[in-house]
């Protein structure tokens, strides 16, 4: 049910997570574990992605921007 926004091919390591910022690139930030902190944000592939309401944006399996609808009105 996901489309292809953007193809970008970044390769996930383990230990990070991978997300669109709000300027529409990829970033990718540390994972807290017990008792260490996470964050320390990097930029890892420019996008260039402009969201549309209504959207759920992520970093697919294969490295590429996706969305989906937003399920909505649900019971």
């Amino acid at each position: 049910m996901a489309e292809v926004v953007a193809r970008t091919g970044v390769t996930k390591e383990k230990g990070y997570l991978y997300y669109l910022g709000k300027d529409g690139n990829v970033w990718r930030s540390k994972m807290a574990r017990a008792g260490k902190g996470g964050g320390n944000a990097e930029k890892v592939a420019n996008a260039g992605v402009s969201r549309e309401s209504g959207y759920l944006y992520f970093i697919d399996k294969g490295g590429n921007v996706s969305r989906a609808p937003m399920a909505r009105g649900r019971k």
